[in-house]
């Protein structure tokens, strides 16, 4: 892996994290469906007029359309849309944990839906990675942490799974930064719609939530998006994966030092879990290519 593809993952990992917590800020200010309908309809307007400025164009292949449009729904609609509202009950540290098991349930999704060959070393990281998970949330729910922020956070990672398996279908060579602003608008046409049916308006026009939405808006979402899609086009989506190791780690500190979140020792040690699991589970899906590659 160069240098460029190593500074790209460990960007991403540091946007991606960081999401959390500026989430968590916004949602405390502001209704969550309707702040991430803003922010989606924001970012994907900045994103689509800056690629039709280089040059990009929105003509793209059916798959493109439907990579496109399903990474929307999966990813900015589902996927974000219940983290944020879980995040109105619960800490960012442990959403942020649970989203970054999102590696191994699309590994899980390949074995037992799709009859992919997992080698011992993955397996091994698929347990790994359970064991992470549970060890955090029975800590967290024993602690108070609400039920139904945490079976909404465990609904988004799921979600993201399924958007991490759209994404190769929708980066479209030389329309990248179009893709990227097109599944955002997807999402803020959606998310806009079910935010006027399913909840009230209500804001508080704090500088946080200010600084914190133009943040998330422009880096974590637009930013940490792009850099996305081109990292999976660089290394592809196994390689790339790898870089979620580094999650649990990033959410739990940028939640700690910006938001004051407490750090149990059991989230540090499911956290060292979780990410050697899903360390495991991506070196051996790397190794199984490479085995098929040879042959």
């Amino acid at each position: 892996m160069d240098w460029r593809s190593l500074a790209m993952g460990i960007g991403f990992a540091l946007m991606w994290s960081s999401a959390f917590t500026t989430g968590r800020m916004i949602v405390i200010d502001a209704p969550p469906l309707h702040a991430l309908a803003l922010r989606f309809l924001v970012a994907g307007l900045i994103g689509v007029a800056i690629a039709a400025a280089m040059g990009q164009t929105a003509r793209l292949t059916r798959a493109q359309w439907r990579g496109t449009v399903l990474f929307g729904l999966f990813q900015n609609v589902i996927y974000l849309g219940c983290n944020f509202v879980a995040m109105q009950w619960i800490e960012a540290s442990l959403a942020s944990i649970i989203a970054s098991a999102m590696p191994l349930v699309v590994a899980l999704a390949g074995w037992m839906i799709f009859g992919e060959r997992v080698r011992p070393l993955g397996v091994a990281g698929l347990v790994a990675g359970v064991v992470g998970v549970a060890v955090i949330m029975g800590s967290r729910l024993s602690g108070g942490a609400d039920p139904l922020g945490v079976a909404l956070c465990l609904i988004a990672v799921v979600a993201l799974a399924f958007a991490a398996l759209t994404v190769k279908g929708a980066s479209g060579k030389g329309n990248l930064l179009m893709v990227v602003g097109l599944q955002m608008l997807v999402g803020a046409v959606i998310l806009g719609t079910v935010a006027m049916v399913a909840e009230p308006w209500r804001i508080n026009p704090t500088p946080r939530l200010i600084w914190a939405f133009l943040y998330t808006t422009l880096v974590s979402g637009l930013g940490a998006t792009w850099v996305w899609f081109g990292l999976v086009g660089r290394i592809g989506a196994v390689r790339a994966s790898t870089f979620h190791f580094l999650n649990p780690f990033f959410g739990v500190l940028i939640a700690a030092a910006l938001l004051g979140e407490p750090v149990g020792r059991w989230d540090i040690l499911g956290a060292v879990i979780v990410a050697g699991g899903i360390l495991a589970v991506q070196i051996s899906k790397a190794r199984e290519i490479e085995n098929k590659a040879r042959t």
